[in-house]
């Protein structure tokens, strides 16, 4: 009789979504994340690891212009920031877009960084999508080897 309602969605978090973006057409984003996905992560991706000679820092950020991009570092933060142009077309009668999960616009992640680093050596370089980090620790913490006599 209602067949409907006894079947359950398959995908139910594409359901979400669906839902979520009836919601932004209806009342607007808002300035909130725009997928359950963006509540979790942030652009551009980043990994992060330690040598005893530096900190390594590496930003996944592919389609962004080397000249957008800006790396600062200020009372021990790294700050990366830039922008992505969007590279769908726009919204009309003719086209639809269906999905957007690739982020575009202005970025901005904050990285801390540990008390030993000396940021007047800092090198950032930008090949194939990656950005690449380097932070020399100071001198006082490389490891040294002392010489028993």
């Amino acid at each position: 009789m209602y067949e409907s309602l006894l079947r359950f969605p398959t995908d139910l978090f594409s359901e979400f979504d669906r839902m979520q973006r009836e919601m932004e057409q209806m009342f607007g984003a808002l300035g909130m994340p725009t997928s359950i996905r963006a509540v979790t992560r942030g652009f551009p991706a980043v990994n992060i690891g330690a040598t005893p000679k530096s900190v390594e820092v590496y930003a996944f950020a592919p389609g962004v212009d080397p000249s957008k991009l800006e790396v600062s570092v200020d009372r021990g933060l790294l700050t990366i920031a830039g922008e992505r142009p969007s590279e769908l077309p726009e919204e009309n009668d003719k086209v639809s877009v269906y999905a957007d999960e690739r982020f575009s616009g202005s970025f901005k992640r904050v990285v801390s960084l540990p008390e030993d680093v000396d940021p007047s050596g800092i090198q950032a370089r930008y090949r194939d999508g990656v950005l690449r980090v380097s932070v020399p620790r100071s001198e006082a913490a490389q490891p040294k080897r002392i010489e028993v006599r």
